[in-house]
C-alpha cells in the first residue's frame, strides 16, 4: 500500500454509533466510534472471505462493541470490497468454488491463499494501527476479532504487533506456518470452534489451538456446521475484550 494520512470520507450517526469511512493510502475502512467522546480502546474487526468492512456481520459485532464503550474498525482485505481483485485472486475464488461444487476438500485452496492474503494484509493493519493511535478519542492497547480469513490474516498480525493485548480466533484450519506464528502469541485468546464443521476437521481445528502460546486461552467449541456459529459468541466477545482491555 502506499503511504498516507488517514482520511475520512463520510460520517453518520445511526442509533448513536458515529459510523465514518476512511480511506488509508488504497485501502479502505470504517471506524465505529460511541458518541460520549470518551477515550477508548479500539477493537479491529477482521472479516471472512467474499466480505468486506460493511459486511453485516462487521456493524453487527462493531455496535455491540460500541455499547460497550470500545471504538471498532475494520478495513478491506486486498482483493475484497473496493480493492479489486488481482488474476491470484481470482483464479483461487473459482478453485474454492468448484471444490465446493463438486465436494472436494477446500482447506488445501483456502489455506495457502489465505496466508497469502495476510503477507499482503498484516503491513496494512499496521499501517492502520499507526494511524489510529494519532486520532483523538483513542486509548492505549488494542484487541482483535477475526473467524475464517479473519484468522488466517489476524493470528499473524497479532504475532507480530505488540500494540494487540488481547484476540478472539477460530473456525480455521490447522497449517504449520500458521501455527509458527500462534506459538509467538502469548495474549489472552479466545477460540471459537464448531464441532460439526463440515469443512475443517474437528483435529484440525483443535490442534490450531493448542499451538497458541498464551497462559490464558479459552476453548469456545459449539456444536453446528461452519456457518453456524452462535449468535451469542458476540457478547462473549464484548466481554472478554472488556476484561483484558480495561
Amino acid at each position: 500500500m502506499t503511504t498516507s494520512s488517514l482520511q475520512f470520507i463520510s460520517t453518520a450517526t445511526t442509533n448513536g454509533v458515529l459510523e465514518r469511512e476512511f480511506i488509508l493510502g488504497d485501502v479502505h475502512g470504517m471506524l465505529w466510534s460511541p458518541t460520549t467522546g470518551d477515550e477508548a480502546q479500539c477493537v479491529l474487526l477482521g472479516h471472512g472471505g467474499g466480505r468486506d468492512s460493511k459486511a453485516a456481520p462487521m456493524v453487527g459485532r462493531a455496535r455491540l462493541l460500541t455499547a460497550a464503550g470500545f471504538h471498532a474498525v475494520s478495513i478491506d482485505a486486498p482483493g475484497h470490497g473496493h480493492r479489486p481483485p488481482t488474476a491470484r485472486d481470482e483464479r483461487e475464488t473459482v478453485a474454492m468454488q468448484h471444490a465446493m461444487e463438486v465436494g472436494e476438500p477446500v482447506g488445501p485452496i483456502v489455506v495457502p491463499y489465505n496466508l497469502h492474503l495476510a503477507d499482503r494484509a498484516v503491513p496494512e493493519w499496521q499501517a492502520t494501527l499507526d494511524a489510529l493511535e494519532q486520532l483523538p478519542g483513542i486509548a492505549g492497547l488494542f484487541g482483535y476479532f477475526g473467524l475464517n480469513m479473519g484468522t488466517a490474516i489476524g493470528i499473524p498480525l497479532t504475532a507480530v504487533d505488540p500494540r494487540i493485548a488481547a484476540a478472539v480466533f477460530g473456525i480455521f484450519w490447522y497449517d504449520e506456518t500458521l501455527a509458527e506464528h500462534a506459538r509467538r502469541i502469548k495474549v489472552p485468546v479466545e477460540f471459537a470452534l464448531q464441532w460439526d464443521d463440515q469443512h475443517i476437521p474437528r483435529e484440525s481445528g483443535l490442534a490450531l489451538f493448542d499451538a497458541f502460546a498464551s497462559a490464558e486461552k479459552s476453548l469456545h467449541a459449539n456444536a453446528g456446521a461452519h456457518k453456524e456459529v452462535p449468535r451469542f459468541e458476540a457478547d462473549s466477545m464484548v466481554r472478554f475484550f472488556t476484561r483484558h482491555l480495561r
